[in-house]
C-alpha cells in the first residue's frame, strides 16, 4: 500500500494550482502549460507527486488525484467514463455501456466500452482495475453524439438513437442480438424513440446489413413498424448477411437476404 508523504508550501502550492485548473486527470502538458515549465520538468514533478502518494498513476504520462479523505494512492478509478475521454480521444462511450446510461438494459456490464478513431494495439485495456473494450471507427462515423458531464468533465456518449444503431450495427457490442433485440425493445418503448432518425442514421452510417437486421426483426418480433419494414425494403443490398456474425447460421430467409442463427426464436410481433 502506498501511503501518502508530506510536501513542502511550494510543492503542495504548485500541486494545488494544477488540480484548480485541469478536469479529472493530468497529464504532463497539463502541468507544463499551468506551471508555465519545460515538459520534462512536468513530467518529473508529477512523478515525485505519484511517489509521494498524491496521485495515482493511471498510465504513463497521465495521472488522477487521490481525494483528500484517502490514507493512500492505491485506488480504482473513480469514474471510468471521465478516463476514457483522456486515453482513447477522439471517443465516445457506445454500445452495451450507453444502453446502461439510457436505460435499455438492466444488465450489469464489468467493462466500459468505448468507440475510437484510434487503433490501439489491444482491444482490452485495463487502467486501475477498470476495464475498456475499445472498438474502432471511421472518423466519419463520429456523429449522433451527445456530451453529458461528469463532474467536471465533458464526455461524449452515443445519443439512444445512434445506441440502437450501433447494436444493429455490430451486435456483439450489445452481449449478442438476443440481447440486443431485448435493448431495442426498450428504445421502441422509450420516449427517445425515433424510427425516422434510425434510418437516417444507418444511412449515414452506410453499413447496408443493419437495414436487412431491422427490417428482419421489424416484421418477426415487433409491430406497428410498417414504415421501417418499407424504408429497410427500399435500401436492401445484394448479397446476404448474418443476424449475428458471432454466431453460426444455417437458415436464410431470402426475403431480407439474412443468414439466421440455428434454433433462433422468430416471436411473433408484438
Amino acid at each position: 500500500m502506498q501511503t501518502i508523504g508530506g510536501l513542502s508550501g511550494p510543492s503542495r502550492e504548485r500541486l494545488a494550482k494544477i488540480l484548480r485548473e485541469t478536469k479529472g486527470t493530468i497529464a504532463a502538458e497539463d502541468a507544463a502549460r499551468v506551471l508555465h515549465v519545460e515538459r520534462t520538468e512536468a513530467s518529473r514533478l508529477l512523478a515525485s507527486w505519484s511517489a509521494r502518494g498524491w496521485l495515482m498513476r493511471i498510465r504513463r504520462g497521465l495521472y488522477a488525484p487521490v481525494p483528500l479523505e484517502s490514507s493512500t494512492s492505491d485506488l480504482a478509478i473513480d469514474d471510468a467514463w471521465a478516463v476514457a475521454g483522456r486515453l482513447f480521444a477522439p471517443c465516445y462511450i457506445g454500445g452495451w455501456s450507453a444502453a446502461e446510461h439510457w436505460g435499455f438494459t438492466e444488465q450489469l456490464f464489468r467493462s466500459t466500452l468505448i468507440f475510437t478513431t484510434r487503433r490501439p494495439r489491444t482491444r482490452q485495456v485495463e487502467a486501475r482495475g477498470t476495464v475498456f473494450v475499445v472498438h474502432t471507427v471511421e472518423k466519419r462515423a463520429m456523429f449522433g453524439l451527445k456530451p453529458v458531464w461528469r463532474g467536471r468533465v465533458k464526455v461524449n456518449i452515443s445519443d439512444p438513437t445512434r445506441t440502437v444503431l450501433d447494436l444493429l450495427d455490430t451486435p456483439s457490442l450489445g452481449g449478442g442480438i438476443r440481447s440486443v433485440i431485448e435493448m431495442l425493445r426498450a428504445y421502441l418503448a422509450s420516449p427517445h424513440r425515433d424510427t425516422q432518425l434510425l434510418i437516417r442514421y444507418a444511412d449515414q452510417l452506410g453499413n447496408r446489413a443493419v437495414f436487412k437486421r431491422l427490417g428482419y426483426l421489424a416484421t418477426t418480433h415487433f409491430g406497428g413498424l410498417a414504415d421501417v419494414e418499407q424504408a429497410c425494403r427500399a435500401r436492401l443490398s445484394t448479397g446476404n448477411a448474418k443476424l449475428d456474425p458471432k454466431l453460426p447460421a444455417e437458415r436464410l430467409v431470402t426475403a431480407w437476404r439474412l443468414w439466421i442463427p440455428a434454433e433462433f426464436s422468430e416471436e411473433p410481433a408484438a
